[in-house]
Order: C-alpha cells, then structure tokens, then sequence
C-alpha cells in the first residue's frame, strides 16, 4: 500500500526522554485507525488518490443523505472526519474497505501535518503582525499603533501587502518536517517533535514529508 498519510486527532503536548537524558518537546497525535472510503484514479478522476475516513462512532441521523449513500456504496460504517490523500504510485491496488494505520510510519522519519490554528478573533498589528509598537512612557499616545503604512512623496500611496489589524487565526496551516519521535502501534499513537496547529481535540492530516530533511 502506498497511501503516505493518516488522519489523526491532536490529544496534546508533552515530552519526551531520550536515552542520553535529554527532553524533547512532542506533540501526542492519535492517527488512526482510518478506513479507505473511496479510490481515485487518473482514468476517471484524473488524478491518484484514496478518500480516508477516521473510523470513531457517530450518530447515523448527523449524516447527510449523500453521505449515508456514499458510505453504503463502499460498504463501510459512517465516519466524521473524511479527507482524500494523493497516492506516491499510479499502479497501487488500495481499494475502499482497507485499513490504513499508524505502522505506516516509523521513527526517526520526517512528516507534514496539516490543520486548522487556534481563531483568536480580531486582532491589532501588535499581536497579528508583532509590530515593535511605540514608546511606552513620556506621553508618546502611539503605544500599540501600526505607525506610517506608506511612502509620502513617493509613491503616495499605500504600499500594497501591507499589514493590518484583522481576524486573526482560524486558518488552514501545515507544520513541516516535524520529526517522528515514537510510534505506539497499540495506542494508535503518534509523538512528533515540536508543535502542531490547532487546539487539542482538533482533526489533523499526516503526511509523509515531501521535501524531508
């Protein structure tokens, strides 16, 4: 099987000892057991990929009509979290019923993890873009502005990218090359050194790392 990725749930942070004493700060991940609920091929999708449900219970009457049929078409139980993955070889025989696991990885290996950050609502130029800000005493009354946001003369205008307050988090983002540092085959668990996007109890997507160290 060629699948190079696994949903996942992130359960938290925590660190790790190794042999020569030294702590290491992990990011406990819970990947799998996923379930492969759809294949896709170049021929009638014009691309390689499975569609990967994380197998955990949910109620039948929280799921759509399409979805409950396009679960049934693959014959397995519903799922909350689906998400497709891109397969590494056109000619892989995956088809919908397979179990795809955390024994897929191993430590010592690099890996992509994708998910969505923390929202932290609107936010000034200080905490959103970590601008120095003004100074503090002697009446300034520029503490937390974002302070000249163009050229005057030249170009008379705002300079475009610029940054501004706005809404702050709640985005789609990947932590690259994250190192693997142990693989619980039993647990389903996976800890990976460093930190992931997202709360604790948010749904993740493992990949392989594809410009690894």
């Amino acid at each position: 099987m060629a699948v190079n990725g696994i949903l996942g749930i992130k359960l938290g942070m925590t660190q790790y000892f190794e042999k020569d004493g030294s702590s290491v700060p992990c990011t406990v991940l819970q990947a799998g057991p996923c379930v492969v609920v759809q294949r896709r091929n170049k021929e009638t999708d014009g691309y390689d990929a499975v569609q990967l449900g994380l197998v955990e219970f949910i109620k039948p009457q929280r799921l759509t009509k399409a979805m409950t049929g396009h679960f049934k078409k693959s014959n397995v139980a519903p799922m909350r979290f689906v998400r497709e993955v891109r397969l590494e070889v056109s000619n892989d025989e995956t088809k919908p019923g397979d179990r795809v696991l955390v024994d897929a990885f191993a430590a010592g290996e690099y890996v992509d993890v994708t998910g969505v950050s923390k929202g932290k609502g609107f936010a000034g130029g200080v905490k959103r873009w970590h601008y120095r800000g003004g100074d503090a005493t002697h009446g300034s009354m520029f503490h937390r502005a974002p302070g000249g946001i163009g050229g005057s003369s030249f170009p008379s205008r705002v300079w475009p990218g610029q940054h501004f307050p706005g809404h702050m988090g709640n985005a789609r983002q990947t932590s690259k090359n994250l190192k693997v540092v142990k693989v619980d085959s039993e647990e389903n668990l996976l800890l990976v050194r460093g930190a992931v996007p997202g709360p604790s109890g948010a749904y993740i997507v493992i990949r392989k790392a594809k410009h690894g160290k």
